[in-house]
């Protein structure tokens, strides 16, 4: 099917991970045409994330659980697209959408003028996942410190390893399925270092219970690691890296309530890579932009507000997975069939129901455990590089706060550049935010979702543009 603002669709899903993935074969089964929109070159989005063909993996199954729900989800894909019902758009980057006698959402696929694409629909489904969250440390910029999903995707992605001897620090549970997947590479994992307690968990022991699948894969990954040695370092923190041109070791100590550091705790631990990740942020932009309300959720992220039919507060768009509050692969497949079947005006199963609510109990549950503590900027130097796009160090967004009167993430960009770099925030802004007083992570309103070429954006705003 053709491309062109003049073709018109039912159903636009942007994200084709499980949530989209879901959603997107859900509305097709009921009639709807759906034009599933994403900026990879192949679905499964981040979670699904998988070798090239050109790599010749036998089996990448091995890297994932749920394999075979993906699986699934891509032979109705393949299905549903032969017979025109589904128009898969990769390499399409969202950028922004708008009201125009239903929906029309501006794409760009390159860089230049021309590479740009509008898909008109009825109705929005945004599935736009999330982003990792980071909070810096003393030599945090050095080479080998990764993200612990930047570790997974060059494992999953290019079937590499970023070291031989990795450290997984930070907290929440992509830590221990992080590790799995290393050790079960060939790395050598000699601690996961986990900010929080676990103690949070005992808390919402009925939750626990709701949820046996997801007490299964925890066992699973908590096997794996016993298998292989790794330790499990809980109530600690990653609180300096060590090295000149590449990470030798890492500097851990032990964390208080409010996750201090506490002195005289500290013990070296020698790697040439680190993997480091608090979570993940909702990615919202899109949604923020065009009004839909937000909702905070228990570690301190912005989410978007949904009702039970995953409706956001903005007629004609739905919502669904990490968008909703991160909360696993599972609870994004759930939220994508139930909102599918809401487009279509048709009742959803029961079934389905009570696990989105399920599933979505415990994301709240593992989002409280895993809340970072009000001090652990204790760890921060004056030096410590905050944003590494733009290298503004702490001392400079404390100046700002402290001598200049910033209030928030925004005043403290515009006064030191903290967030103005090729990332736009996404690397330093839950740091800026939290040295700045602000409350929420994530729920800043932004025009453009991503980088988009001058020249298409020219084009779009000239004379000429519709």
């Amino acid at each position: 099917m053709p491309t062109s603002p003049s073709d018109r669709y039912d159903l636009a899903v942007v994200g084709a991970g499980p949530g989209g993935l879901a959603a997107a074969v859900t509305a097709a089964d009921h009639g709807l045409t759906v034009a599933l929109v994403d900026a990879g070159p192949r679905p499964g989005g981040q979670f699904y994330r998988h070798p090239a063909p050109a790599l010749g993996a036998a089996r990448p199954e091995r890297l994932h659980h749920g394999w075979s729900v993906f699986a699934a989800l891509t032979a109705r894909l393949r299905v549903h697209t032969a017979h025109h019902r589904i128009t898969h758009l990769a390499g399409h980057h969202v950028w922004t959408a708008e009201r125009a006698d239903g929906w029309r959402l501006h794409a760009t696929t390159g860089p230049g003028p021309d590479d740009a694409a509008v898909v008109e629909a009825a109705a929005v489904l945004l599935a736009t996942g999330a982003y990792e969250r980071q909070l810096p440390f003393p030599g945090w910029t050095l080479p080998g410190v990764v993200t612990a999903g930047g570790a997974q995707a060059m494992l999953k992605s290019s079937l590499v390893l970023p070291g031989r001897r990795i450290v997984l620090a930070g907290s929440g549970p992509l830590l221990l399925a992080a590790a799995s997947s290393l050790v079960t590479a060939g790395a050598e994992v000699p601690a996961i270092v986990e900010a929080a307690d676990y103690l949070g968990y005992a808390r919402g022991l009925p939750v626990l219970l709701g949820n046996p699948a997801k007490l299964a894969e925890g066992a699973g990954h908590g096997a794996t690691l016993l298998r292989h040695g790794v330790r499990l370092l809980r109530g600690s923190a990653v609180t300096e890296a060590h090295g000149t041109d590449r990470v030798t070791a890492v500097t851990v100590a032990r964390l208080d309530r409010r996750w201090r550091p506490v002195p005289g705790t500290e013990r070296r631990i020698a790697c040439d890579a680190v993997a480091v990740g608090h979570g993940l942020v909702p990615q919202i932009e899109l949604a923020t932009e065009l009004g839909a309300a937000t909702r905070a959720t228990p570690d301190g992220t912005a989410a978007l507000a949904v009702d039970g039919e995953q409706r956001t507060s903005v007629d004609g768009l739905w919502a669904a997975g990490e968008t909703c509050g991160v909360g696993g692969a599972d609870l994004a497949v759930a939220e994508g069939v139930l909102a599918a079947y809401a487009v279509a005006g048709r009742p959803a199963p029961a079934g389905v129901r009570r696990r989105r609510d399920r599933r979505r109990a415990f994301a709240e549950l593992m989002a409280a455990a895993h809340r970072p503590g009000p001090d652990w900027t204790g760890w921060l130097t004056p030096e410590t590089e905050v944003c590494r796009c733009e290298e503004v160090p702490v001392r400079a967004v404390r100046e700002a706060v402290a001598e200049l009167g910033a209030r928030d993430a925004r005043s403290v960009k515009l006064l030191t550049r903290a967030g103005m770099g090729w990332c736009q925030g996404r690397m330093c802004g839950p740091a800026v935010a939290c040295l700045a007083g602000d409350g929420q992570v994530g729920a800043d309103s932004r025009p453009l979702a991503c980088p988009v070429p001058l020249g298409q954006l020219a084009r779009r705003t000239g004379p000429d543009a519709d």
